[in-house]
């Protein structure tokens, strides 16, 4: 049964990008679990996942529930890490049937990543500078732009091939396509800066890492290939560090300053739900609680926003 978490855990991190930090709390959640449903009396016989009742799992969410210890977030992350777990076990054709499926999670209250401040926007937009102008300069700079100036998810910037892009001489515009789909679902308008970074790296810098003419990506690594999720959280880490930010910042922060910032400039909130992609005008809302020195608490769900 180990077998099957130490499977999963590599899916996360292979095909998903997980972070390290996900990838342990992940496995000591599963491998909780597994422990609970050992020292069950009933179930000391158990060799396979498949032999896990729901009734099992019901149980086993009530008991970490009432107990006291875990925060409401903690418990919501232990029930997703059994959901995603059991999910990866029925696409591996291990279990027919979805045992979590009435396996309720409690709502959560997440404290909004604050907007970051102008100053801090330019210590870190500065960071990639170097003399010597290298190509990874050149890269790093039209990341961190873009994913201030379009408000772009990681995983859709990621994502973005050369095709995406539609640059003429004075203006510029990205096309965000679904998930695992190749229909373009939202336009982003790109200038100042952040075109003039981007232009700069497709003439100067990206011919540097690829080796495949045939690459497609926009953002690649050293070896050449699509820049991962993982990869360009490191690269922000670095530059948070080296700009002298004491603040933790991540990707994310970078999209809530670029809808906090828009709003503060007198930008609609329905303009800014299409540039965001948001559903409903109710999610983009939630920007409207963000301060630069004051942030609300609020129920949201970050994978959206």
């Amino acid at each position: 049964m180990e077998d099957q978490i130490r499977s999963f855990l590599k899916f996360l991190k292979l095909e998903n990008g997980y972070a390290e930090n996900t990838l342990i709390a992940y496995q000591n959640d599963l491998r909780q679990f597994l422990r609970y449903v050992l020292a069950q009396l009933d179930y000391t016989h158990i060799k396979n996942w498949s032999e896990i009742e729901a009734t099992t799992l019901f149980n086993y969410t009530e008991s970490i529930k009432n107990n006291g210890t875990y925060t409401s977030s903690t418990v919501a992350r232990k029930i997703a890490a059994l959901k995603s777990f059991f999910h990866f076990l029925i696409a591996q054709n291990e279990l027919k049937e979805d045992p979590t499926v009435l396996l309720d999670s409690p709502k959560v209250k997440k404290r909004l990543p604050r907007a970051l401040t102008p100053l801090e926007i330019d210590q870190l937009l500065q960071a990639p500078f170097s003399p010597e102008n290298s190509p990874k300069s050149k890269r790093d700079l039209a990341l961190l732009e873009m994913l201030y100036a379009s408000g772009t998810r990681v995983t859709e910037l990621v994502s973005l091939d050369m095709d995406d892009i539609e640059i003429d001489e004075n203006s510029g515009s990205v096309w965000i396509r679904k998930p695992k789909s190749n229909i373009r679902e939202r336009e982003i308008p790109i200038s100042g800066p952040a075109l003039d970074a981007l232009r700069y790296y497709i003439e100067y810098g990206r011919g540097k890492f690829v080796r495949d003419q045939d690459e497609e990506s926009l953002f690649v690594n050293n070896r050449g290939q699509r820049l991962t999720r993982q990869g360009l959280w490191l690269i922000i880490k670095h530059y948070v560090k080296t700009s002298g930010i004491s603040a933790e910042i991540t990707p994310h922060m970078l999209r809530h300053s670029f809808a906090a910032h828009k709003l503060s400039q007198g930008k609609s909130l329905q303009d800014i739900q299409k540039l965001l992609g948001h559903a409903n005008i109710s999610t983009t809302q939630i920007y409207t609680q963000v301060q630069q020195d004051n942030i609300k608490e609020v129920i949201y769900d970050e994978e959206e926003v």
